[in-house]
């Protein structure tokens, strides 16, 4: 089965398998009505500040393959920020050093963010072409980021909350990355069967 042209011709909102799936259950004139009403390409200001407030999305990718890969992505207040009306920028911080997301991006640019608020149930997704920038000068201003991706937005939609269970955040992260703060080491890099193949740095 053949899946929509994401790299030509942009995000495909419905193709057959939701159009069949709409028509059995009789929700296209709904569906159609949500992407008229709701989704957009530019991003607003209401969009702006309730990325700023995030502190985690969930990022979808895929391989060559079209294997996908859905990672979360955390971080203090303000890691992900809004750089203009269609562009987004997120760091991407010392991991398992796997790279499966940044080198899912490095081959396959189409990607999915999904920004949940669980204290105030609200989510937004975005979907959109992404780039990865390794240079100075892109990292500055992101406190402990090894390199940084910007998603340039192509559909922007927000989806109904009801199923988000209500959850308090307690705190951050003692591994988050934030200004005058040096994050200590995740213990199983302390791990014998580790040690001798951690990255030297």
């Amino acid at each position: 089965m053949s899946r929509p042209d994401l790299e030509s011709t942009g995000p495909t909102l419905y193709h057959e398998g939701c159009r069949a799936l709409q028509d059995r259950f009789d929700s296209r004139r709904l569906a159609d009505r949500l992407a008229e009403r709701l989704g957009r390409t530019a991003f607003t200001a209401e969009d702006r500040a309730f990325i700023g407030t995030q502190v985690c999305f969930f990022l979808a990718t895929s391989d060559t393959e079209g294997w996908p890969d859905c990672s979360y992505k955390g971080g203090a207040p303000g890691f992900v920020r809004v750089l203009d009306e269609h562009t987004l920028a997120f760091p991407s911080y010392d991991g398992n050093g796997m790279f499966r997301s940044l080198g899912n991006i490095r081959v396959h640019a189409p990607v999915g963010l999904l920004f949940i608020d669980f204290e105030q149930p609200r989510r937004l997704r975005v979907l959109g072409r992404a780039t990865l920038h390794e240079e100075p000068e892109a990292r500055a201003g992101f406190d402990g980021a090894d390199c940084i991706v910007t998603v340039r937005a192509e559909r922007i939609f927000p989806n109904c909350p009801r199923y988000i269970h209500p959850m308090k955040r307690e705190g951050l992260s003692q591994y988050a990355p934030r200004p005058e703060y040096s994050p200590p080491e995740p213990a199983w890099k302390s791990f014998e069967m580790f040690r001798d193949v951690l990255p030297r740095r």
